[in-house]
């Protein structure tokens, strides 16, 4: 099945083809911060000590969503588990080439 062609009106005009200079700068303008640099909440960075990190810090984990009980059993209880499967494989990979060392390579 043909496609066939679009209609275009006779006012239309395609994009120009920008130069590659000009590609060069818009990427460059666009990679360079404009003004002051700041903050992620949009406030303009201050030279501060410990004591700014520090209730900075607290603010930010004041926002942070914390799992309740269930949610943190059954988080340790998948972590457990996934630590008991990585064991046992572990431990059964090095049995097997424990004895194909013994066995094979040193007899």
């Amino acid at each position: 099945m043909a496609r066939q062609p679009t209609r275009r009106s006779k006012d239309y005009q395609a994009p120009a083809q920008s130069s590659s200079a000009e590609r060069a700068r818009a990427r460059r303008s666009q990679v360079r911060p404009v003004g002051e640099v700041k903050t992620q909440t949009g406030q303009k960075r201050e030279r501060g000590g410990a004591r700014q990190f520090m209730s900075e810090s607290v603010a930010e984990l004041r926002k942070v969503e914390w799992p309740g009980q269930r949610q943190l059993v059954s988080a340790t209880a998948v972590v457990l588990l996934a630590i008991a499967a990585v064991g046992l494989y572990l431990w059964v990979a090095d049995e097997a080439f424990s004895r194909l060392v013994r066995e094979v390579l040193l007899r």
